[in-house]
């Protein structure tokens, strides 16, 4: 009698363990499957994905934090997809990584802002290190472009360092995008002097300096007919290498040769007026 209850109790559990391996072979083949293949085509993705990055020359760093993101998040997708093939609930998982999610977002939401900034800055590139550019009412020489923070070089040798979150949403001006720049200085003379005879000296000074390209063509033009002056706008170009020095020039030339011509550069005046008892 006891060997045949032994025998049924075995009976038993090979019949729970057939039915054990019927149920769950196929699924744990299934997700088997799935992570090798599922692996394999994530990964030629992610190279893909980086070969495309290093093509249009994104940042290094940009592109091991993209490829990195990537890898992981089709990991966890295949986990998720692996244990949704085994038959287990993946709704309250995926709940709860998001809650997680959520919570550190608010958490983190001024340095992620920063470090989005930092990843759209070093792909869609408005400026590269070396250039000059004007920013959050600060203007320099980029010195480094983090993933955080951006380093300028101001003019007084200065270290000025602003939050890629707020470098990205606002407005940029990059003055070494365009190997040349228009300078456009005003140059007011009083109504007595003579027009034609200002506008010549101008002309005379730009031509008179080679750094200042002829072409285009350097303009001097009547601007405005202010208060107490008739205001001149002189306009040329120059490169970038050349830009300060030619305005520098500009100014001082423009000073000495309205003098020697006679052209007056109008000032305030104070009038004193004396009454006699």
């Amino acid at each position: 009698m006891e060997t045949e209850e032994v025998l049924t109790q075995s009976e038993k559990w090979a019949n729970q363990a057939i039915e054990l391996v019927m149920e769950y072979g196929p699924k744990v083949v299934a997700a088997i499957l799935i992570w090798i293949i599922g692996s394999f085509i994530f990964s030629r993705i992610t190279k893909l994905v980086d070969k495309v990055m290093a093509r249009r020359e994104y940042d290094l760093s940009v592109r091991e934090f993209l490829s990195s993101l990537l890898y992981w998040g089709f990991k966890v997708l295949l986990i998720v997809i692996i244990l949704g093939t085994l038959g287990i609930e993946t709704t309250s998982l995926a709940a709860v990584l998001a809650s997680v999610g959520l919570a550190v977002g608010l958490a983190l939401q001024g340095s992620l802002a920063n470090f989005a900034g930092g990843v759209l800055l070093l792909i869609f590139k408005p400026f590269k290190v070396g250039d000059f550019i004007e920013a959050q009412g600060l203007s320099g020489t980029v010195k480094e472009i983090g993933i955080v923070n951006t380093i300028l070089n101001t003019f007084g040798n200065q270290q000025a360092i602003i939050p890629n979150g707020k470098l990205s949403n606002d407005n940029i001006v990059n003055y070494s995008a365009e190997p040349t720049r228009r300078e456009k200085i005003t140059a007011g003379i009083s109504y007595d002097s003579d027009i034609k005879k200002a506008k010549d000296v101008l002309m005379e000074i730009v031509n008179d300096n080679d750094k200042i390209l002829k072409d285009p063509a350097p303009q001097v033009m009547v601007e405005a007919l202010a208060d107490s002056s008739v205001n001149l706008s002189l306009r040329y170009w120059a490169t970038n290498e050349d830009f300060w020095d030619c305005r520098w020039y500009v100014m001082e030339e423009m000073k000495k040769r309205f003098d020697a011509a006679g052209i007056e550069i109008p000032y305030p005046h104070q009038v004193e007026i004396q009454k006699q008892a």
